[in-house]
């Protein structure tokens, strides 16, 4: 689809449109390697290159940020190589977005995608202590003294855990429903966790990563993140 030089510019985040036509006018602007100076240019995205300066420009992505509830049975990658599903399948979008971290293949709950790198850059970092809010279900109640040795640190994969926070919020007939906060992300970390201390998990949700809430977003479904959301991602700083 073409349109004018100028309106390509500025989608490019260069200036605004009459600011745009003036550098057009001043011979800062080249098509295909051509000097243009003149308004009614028109060019395609697809097929033209237009460089400002000297540089090669294009259009800024819509940057969009998601939170989908990721069921069981889904990896968390854009590609698998065993052909499994992936929660692209459920999140059908134009733009091009990736996940902010990942849920095992086994766990279900709150995953964010966006296309913003920066953003993923932050929150992924690990000097940003961001809480991540679990439920789960294990085998077995814990003793207290499992309980102190899982919130002080555990040895799994030659690494010591961070300290957390876990909490029983139930037990039933031999399963006990625990709520379990961290702020790493360790492949597998929680279930080695519960494994190191002989109860392991039946089944795994995450219900916050960052101060963004799962809240009531059906299992499969996604949602944009309000304003709000994103300012505070934006702004985020460890707890």
């Amino acid at each position: 689809m073409s349109e004018r030089l100028q309106k390509y510019l500025a989608s490019c985040g260069i200036a605004s449109r009459r600011k745009c036509e003036e550098y057009i006018l001043s011979g800062k602007v080249r098509v295909n390697g051509v000097i243009v100076t003149e308004l009614g240019v028109k060019v395609n995205e697809d097929s033209d290159i237009v460089q400002f300066n000297n540089k090669t420009v294009r259009p800024e992505e819509n940057k969009i940020y998601i939170a989908l509830n990721k069921p069981t049975g889904y990896v968390s990658t854009v590609k698998d190589e065993r052909n499994r599903k992936t929660i692209l399948d459920l999140v059908k979008v134009k733009e091009r977005i990736y996940p902010i971290g990942r849920l095992d293949y086994d766990t279900s709950g709150l995953i964010l995608l966006t296309n913003d790198g920066d953003l993923y850059n932050k929150i992924i970092h690990p000097r940003e202590e961001k809480n991540k809010v679990y439920i789960a279900e294990i085998m077995g109640i814990p003793t207290e003294d499992q309980l102190f040795k899982f919130q002080r640190g555990i040895i799994i994969d030659n690494y010591k855990t961070s300290p957390c926070k876990i909490n029983i919020l139930k037990n039933e007939k031999g399963i006990c429903t625990v709520k379990i906060v961290i702020h790493e992300g360790r492949n597998r970390q929680i279930r080695k966790m519960c494994d190191s201390i002989n109860h392991p998990v039946i089944s795994l949700k995450r219900l916050e990563v960052a101060g963004i809430k799962l809240d009531n977003l059906q299992e499969g479904k996604w949602r944009y993140l309000t304003t709000d959301e994103i300012m505070n991602l934006k702004s985020f700083s460890p707890k």
